[in-house]
């Protein structure tokens, strides 16, 4: 069932009527996964965004000389692309928004198709490259492209537990353009596929089967990842199977979520991905952290909290920058000076812009890895590519 105009507060509920807003209000829109295997991932994006929503409409924010209140409209979308689109239609002809993001390749690229002609501009919170290659002048892209990190993946777990790899990602568009990069990088490398088997970790919640296949390869390390839940999944099961290898995990699972379904770091022994934003030393991130626990129950934040966050206050800022809450093309072009412009605290991620593809560019990226049952930075990781 599609959720209509959900309340933050209540978005485990089917259907949850939309409060009454002054005139003043400005709609953000959101369309992703509040439901099924990946609702975890979308509630994650979607509790950064508000939580940037509450703190900016507790500051004041004035744009082109009148106070406004940002809103957070969020349908579920299934992680459906199709639906995706249809969603962004809504969100433009029956709330206005001019601004909508999206946490998945596929639904992205769904809105691309008709973002220009409903002058809509896409936050797309999505690592794959070729969304940025095909031009669309309405389109941000949130996380540093997933090519930054392949080279060191392939490096570390070849290295460590040798040159043949299993294929277990998730079978959605994502997960299919991150294999296009990290199978010739592995094969490059001296490497070998012996196992090609993505899984749908979207619908399904036993994953026995596919792991199964995977470990009658015999592989040293097994390539997987999509939402954090299922990857844990999928982790947790191997292991209990008698796999010894090690784990590269894209970018989109985060390593600390992974690892509460897994039944701790132990189980990732061996695994690299990205350094959780809980476990990032700036001080940014640190300060980040601490609010964000004071209102979600001592909770941490994840990555896709932690951007999504910083996406919503560069929106508010290219807004106030801008003049206008209704121009997309005006809010487009004043996000890089939003991006510089933002306070420490509302950075945690370090942000420092936009490239000239429309990718958000960052001071920091951090490879991290577990090593005997803790995570840490792999040395000599910082990203240039992200930088």
């Amino acid at each position: 069932m599609t959720l209509r105009k959900l309340s933050f507060a209540l978005i485990a509920a089917l259907v949850v009527a939309h409060p009454a807003f002054a005139d003043d209000t400005v709609h953000i829109g959101y369309s992703g996964p509040l439901s099924g295997g990946a609702a975890k991932y979308g509630k994650e994006v979607l509790e950064g965004m508000q939580m940037a929503v509450n703190e900016i409409n507790q500051a004041g924010l004035t744009v082109g000389g009148k106070k406004v209140k940002l809103d957070i409209v969020a349908l579920d979308d299934q992680y459906n692309p199709s639906e995706t689109a249809i969603n962004a239609r809504r969100l433009v002809q029956e709330d206005g928004a001019a601004v909508v993001l999206v946490p998945h390749s596929g639904g992205c690229y769904a809105v691309q198709t008709i973002n220009e002609q409903l002058k809509l501009l896409l936050l797309a919170y999505t690592s794959v490259p070729q969304l940025a290659a095909r031009g669309n002048p309405l389109t941000l892209r949130i996380p540093p492209e997933f090519t930054s990190y392949t080279g060191a993946f392939v490096k570390y777990e070849m290295d460590k537990y040798g040159k043949a790899v299993a294929l277990a990602n998730t079978d959605t568009d994502y997960g299919k353009a991150w294999v296009a990069a990290f199978k010739p990088a592995w094969q490059a490398a001296g490497g070998t596929v012996v196992a090609d088997n993505p899984m749908s970790y979207n619908r399904a919640t036993d994953f026995y089967s596919g792991v199964s296949r995977v470990l009658a390869a015999k592989p040293n390390v097994i390539f997987l990842g999509g939402p954090s839940e299922p990857t844990g999944l999928i982790i947790r099961q191997a292991r209990e199977l008698g796999y010894k290898g090690g784990f590269a995990v894209m970018d989109q699972a985060k390593l600390d979520e992974v690892a509460k379904i897994a039944g701790g770091y132990g189980p990732l022994e061996g695994a690299i991905g990205v350094m959780p934003i809980a476990d990032d030393p700036a001080p940014s991130a640190k300060s980040f952290v601490v609010r964000f626990a004071k209102t979600h129950d001592g909770r941490m934040p994840t990555q896709e909290a932690s951007l999504n966050y910083t996406a919503v206050w560069a929106t508010a800022l290219a807004m106030k920058q801008a003049g206008t809450t209704s121009d997309a093309a005006a809010i487009r072009k004043s996000f890089d000076q939003a991006i510089k412009s933002l306070a420490t605290d509302n950075n945690p991620d370090g942000l420092s812009g936009v490239d000239a593809r429309g990718g958000f560019t960052m001071g920091r990226a951090v490879v991290a890895v577990v090593e005997g049952g803790s995570i840490k930075a792999m040395p000599g990781s910082e990203l240039s590519a992200a930088k």
